[in-house]
């Protein structure tokens, strides 16, 4: 959505980052239409539309594709953002993932499809996987640098066990794919039907020595503000999205259930909604729209699969709602390159 925001310690720490690299501050922060002011406080909220036009113009400049991914490897992710200070400060990793899941909205907004956290471990018989549930919508930047940031905390804090062993994707080979084996050392598999890293279990029982119940306990206590903060200035559509996703394959939604699951009327939802300027309707099906692009994009759901998941009865209702949407068929869209 138009409204999701983000820390505005990971912009500056990218930008700072890009400049490094040979890019002009000015044209950065031009082309995201951000002020150093902006910057100033990691905590502060800005539109996360403006830290992917901050990241696109760092690519321009510099001419690689690589550089979101570099920038993460090389950085610290307590230096930009309260959860990695959280992070820092837990006695494990089930502990640390815990605690990122339950503060992951004060880095950025990632709506979850299903309302599930957005990192989950799973076992395959020996191995253990960390997924990430962000829906997969075929663009690798996000994807590679949410593992990169675990790979890269790791690395730094404990080289003796390296925490990444292989790595699962759903994306393409992105433009940098010939330096995936230098950056991420481990295998990769392109096109997966998941977003996922096999880590080492040894981190499943192994203690972090920055386990502090004190310094976590207040790190907690500002972040818990931070949230309390945010979701006094969440939107109608914003809270709305987030039911939606979690009952999309449901077919055609209801107001009244949706206002009653946010703890309102139907008529304060209507009223929010019409002050924001959308109708429940028009809102429901700009999503559906939108996550058909997600879906089909990622190439790992059939036609008739994308229209189930959306809740459509038949794929013949998708398809005719897919030319309404974009003036052609799913098929044709896929096609289009």
């Amino acid at each position: 959505m138009s409204d999701q925001t983000m820390a505005a310690g990971f912009a500056a720490a990218f930008l700072d980052y890009a400049v490094a690299e040979g890019a002009a501050r000015s044209r950065l922060l031009a082309a995201s239409e951000l002020t150093d002011e902006d910057l100033a406080d990691q905590d502060t909220r800005i539109p996360v539309a403006a830290y992917q036009a901050l990241i696109a113009s760092g690519i321009e400049a510099t001419g690689d594709t690589s550089l979101l991914l570099r920038h993460v490897l090389e950085t610290r992710l307590e230096s930009m953002s309260i959860g990695g200070q959280i992070v820092h400060a837990s006695t494990s990793f089930p502990h640390s993932l815990d605690q990122l899941n339950r503060y992951a909205r004060l880095m950025a907004d990632v709506p979850i499809p299903g309302g599930r956290d957005r990192f989950a471990l799973e076992r395959d018989g020996e191995a253990v996987w960390l997924v990430d549930h962000r829906p997969c919508d075929g663009s690798w930047m996000a994807t590679e640098a949410s593992f990169a940031r675990f790979i890269s905390e790791f690395r730094r804090s404990a080289p003796e066990h390296p925490f990444e062993q292989a790595l699962e994707v759903s994306y393409a080979p992105p433009p940098h794919a010939n330096r995936y084996p230098e950056l991420f050392r481990v295998p990769v598999t392109f096109r997966a039907a998941r977003n996922a890293l096999r880590i080492n279990p040894v981190w499943l029982d192994a203690a972090f020595d920055g386990g502090k119940d004190c310094v976590f306990g207040i790190f907690t206590r500002h972040a818990d503000a931070l949230l309390e903060e945010l979701a006094s200035r969440d939107t109608a559509r914003s809270a709305v999205e987030a039911r939606m996703l979690a009952d999309l394959h449901e077919g055609q939604l209801s107001m009244d259930r949706t206002a009653r699951d946010l703890g309102m009327s139907r008529q304060t939802l209507y009223r929010r909604l019409k002050e924001e300027g959308v109708t429940f309707g028009r809102f429901h099906d700009d999503l559906r729209r939108r996550m058909a692009m997600d879906y089909l994009s990622a190439g790992k759901v059939s036609v008739a699969e994308t229209a189930y998941l959306l809740g459509f009865s038949e794929a013949s209702a998708f398809v005719r709602a897919f030319r309404r949407w974009t003036g052609t068929s799913p098929t044709a869209w896929l096609a289009r390159d």
